[in-house]
């Protein structure tokens, strides 16, 4: 990963390429920024530049020096990383650490890039298990930087999605984040930062990362590699929110999308006409499927609900539907209006809060369709 490779965030490229020449890099910085807008990518791209022994005064790694070669598989031996996992150890004394599933990280992200945190705990085979950075992990990390380096530069150490380290670890590595070893440098990433104790907040200095600009999303996929038409490029590129990770995302989701619009139009259509039994089935049909792919579909759910709800307005370019959609809309729009808009958004969002939280999906999906009852007669 390349600072050419990472996608938009130029202003907090260039101030990190100025950090570096001029030779005042944070010890201890706090990547900050919704999902897939880039956050690992940057630190990483960082984190070669950092090392690279014959980048000059060029704003970007030269990709063909010892480290750089190295930085290309991430064995980079002063570059380490930390991430959450599942505890599978039988210990009592000793619990995961990310060294154990270091190899499939690497994979992970060499062939993926830009993915999200549901992808990892997937990769991992967590099943429906927390994944947490655990107090053990501390123990490994001071390990670590108690060394010198050993090509004689930078000591690196990447915390993705720092806000899953538990009270123990952070408490643990608090005098390292304040006062590191000399050349050390953390990058913390997270996208919720709110979840962090503010002694970690403190200790490190805040990069705010912003949504990827539309117009970005939809050159990129325009470009080599993906080689979209434009009308399907700013659909996606709408749907993002202004994350990469959504953006390719809604690649893989096109194929689903014909069996989510099913599910759909079936739950409006059964809510409606209040047809419980078949509503049951409908619940039990759904509870079938992963719970990844009932995230998804619920996603779908909240998109095609905003999407209607803006019908009503009658501005087509503000839309974002498919032919078949658009059908559908036609006579479905008024029934998503400014008495249930809210209402109905807050129970998608709240079922797709339960089903992370690995509560029973036949009880969530059937509360949906009952409180999805009362909601399409307002």
């Amino acid at each position: 990963m390349f600072f050419r490779d990472v996608i938009g965030q130029q202003e907090v490229i260039e101030r990190l390429v100025k950090d570096a020449q001029a030779g005042t890099v944070p010890h201890a910085m706090l990547f900050c920024g919704p999902e897939g807008v880039g956050k690992l990518q940057t630190a990483i791209a960082f984190s070669r530049y950092l090392l690279c022994r014959d980048k000059g005064s060029s704003a970007d790694s030269c990709g063909q020096c010892p480290a750089c070669v190295k930085m290309d598989k991430l064995v980079h031996p002063d570059l380490h990383f930390v991430f959450p996992v599942i505890n599978k150890s039988k210990s009592s004394e000793r619990s995961t650490v990310s060294d154990d599933e270091i190899a499939t990280w690497r994979e992970t992200v060499l062939d993926k890039q830009y993915f999200g945190f549901e992808e990892w705990l997937s990769a991992i085979n967590a099943d429906n298990k927390q994944a947490s950075i655990f107090v053990t992990e501390s123990e490994s990390i001071l390990s670590k930087l108690s060394l010198k380096s050993v090509e004689g530069g930078y000591k690196i150490m990447i915390i993705w999605h720092a806000e899953k380290m538990n009270q123990q670890c952070a408490n643990s590595i608090l005098k390292l984040l304040e006062e590191p070893p000399a050349g050390t440098v953390f990058i913390l990433t997270t996208d919720a930062p709110e979840q962090m104790l503010e002694t970690i907040l403190s200790r490190t200095q805040r990069i705010d990362f912003k949504r990827i600009p539309e117009q970005v999303i939809q050159d990129r996929l325009k470009g080599k590699g993906y080689s979209l038409d434009p009308d399907a490029a700013a659909k996606i590129a709408h749907l993002s929110g202004g994350s990469w990770f959504k953006a390719i995302s809604a690649l893989r989701v096109n194929a689903e999308s014909e069996e989510f619009f099913d599910y759909f139009t079936q739950l409006m259509r059964l809510s409606y006409t209040r047809r419980l039994k078949e509503l049951k089935r409908w619940s039990d049909s759904i509870a079938s499927n992963g719970r990844e792919w009932q995230k998804r579909f619920l996603e779908y759910c909240q998109r095609m609900i905003r999407e209607n709800f803006i019908c009503n307005f009658h501005q087509p370019e503000l839309n974002y539907l498919t032919e078949q959609e658009q059908q559908f809309s036609i006579k479905f729009a008024p029934y998503v209006n400014e008495n249930n808009i809210i209402g109905l958004m807050e129970q998608l969002s709240d079922a797709a809060r339960d089903i992370g939280q690995n509560v029973n999906s036949k009880m969530v999906f059937f509360d949906l369709s009952l409180k999805t009852i009362m909601l399409m007669k307002q």
